[in-house]
């Protein structure tokens, strides 16, 4: 089959089109014939050498996929050849752990993330998955948008219903919102009964970001402090809630930003950079530091519902076909793109949506 394969880290341009061998199917497997893969953050701190836990080259990237169950392991119960289906971000979880069974499999230790390990990854026409990782998806859904659904939004509903617990009537700070998890986000939040309040970096992003739902959008450059815009648009409260997608280069202006007895939860915090950190900042505010790595795959499922019912509404910036995996990653790394890019082994069916594109273009300038 074909795949992108990454034999080392460094710059875009390691990852290279191969031909490889199938992967094995184990007897909990389905395996998936790809239609469409979303291109996550997550993928480039893993090629750049930036994210290094468990990770082990040669490797195929890739954890958000859709497509259609071509062959079943001899154990597998749940799905049948012919299934339409996405995955949440593992290969595998074990299932017996306590993280397992008490319905925090997103932790466990004995967990396989997908596209870190070895030549399994969704950038290809092929990935082996464990039953356990896979989530119908409803007809009504196409296949481009249900690949981005577990990363992009059930990791939003695990940040905000779950862990951050965002009540009716509360408000919520959504970082780095005119990204893939941010852009989600807002949706989300706003579906919630929050007030939603959303930091971007330009104008052009201000606006997509109001369409998609944000009650104050706040235009900042990137890093840059605008803890005092969000206390004025609250009444010099702060916010309930942050959901934070951007990390440490944004850890004072977030801190700033909370009112007492705020849930900060943690998304997106893989740039590798640190932050100072005083905790008696945080304990004499009654400050909660949260995070949510990952979904699962209740939490998939809830975040299809969502979908199918129109609630929110997967934002796919960009199709590509497999071979400009590296183009990809080099957009991502620009910060112009509005929700996800996403890659079709299929080069027949991997066409740029112009008038997206011309959306994405506006926001890189």
């Amino acid at each position: 089959m074909r795949a992108i394969v990454q034999e080392q880290t460094g710059a875009a341009d390691v990852l290279a089109l191969q031909d490889i061998p199938e992967p094995e199917v184990r007897p909990t497997d389905v395996l998936i014939r790809v239609a469409a893969c979303g291109v996550c953050y997550h993928d480039v701190v893993v090629r750049n050498g930036i994210f290094r836990r468990k990770v082990h080259l040669p490797l195929v990237p890739g954890h958000e996929v859709a497509g259609i169950v071509e062959k079943v392991g001899t154990a597998t119960r749940l799905f049948r050849v012919g299934d339409r289906v996405c995955t949440a971000q593992r290969r595998s979880v074990c299932g017996y752990c306590r993280e397992c069974r008490s319905g925090f499999e997103v932790n466990c230790a004995n967990k396989e993330f997908m596209g870190d390990a070895h030549l399994n990854g969704g950038y290809a026409e092929l990935v082996a998955v464990s039953e356990d990782c896979v989530a119908a998806v409803p007809s009504t859904i196409p296949l481009d948008q249900a690949s981005i659904v577990a990363c992009a939004i059930g990791t939003a509903l695990n940040a905000i219903r779950d862990v951050g617990k965002l009540r009716l009537g509360e408000s919520v700070l959504i970082t780095g919102a005119s990204g893939g998890q941010g852009a989600h986000g807002v949706q989300l939040a706003r579906a919630s009964g929050a007030r939603v309040v959303a930091v971007v970096s330009t104008e052009a992003k201000a606006k997509a970001v109001r369409d998609l739902g944000a009650h104050d959008v706040i235009v900042t450059p990137h890093g840059a402090d605008f803890s005092n815009d969000v206390r004025a648009v609250t009444g010099g409260r702060g916010v309930d809630v942050v959901i934070d997608n951007v990390g440490a280069k944004i850890y004072e202006p977030v801190r700033r930003s909370l009112a007492k007895h705020g849930r900060w939860v943690l998304v997106g915090a893989l740039s590798g950079e640190t932050a100072p950190f005083n905790s008696a900042q945080l304990f004499l505010h009654d400050i909660s530091m949260l995070s949510a790595v990952s979904c699962s795959r209740r939490q998939l499922e809830d975040a299809l519902t969502l979908v199918e019912r129109g609630l929110v509404r997967p934002l796919v910036s960009r199709v590509l076909p497999l071979a400009l995996a590296a183009s990809a990653h080099a957009d991502l790394e620009r910060s112009g793109v509005m929700g996800r890019i996403i890659l079709k082994p299929n080069p027949e069916e991997a066409t740029v949506n112009g008038s997206n594109r011309a959306a994405d273009e506006s926001l890189s300038r």
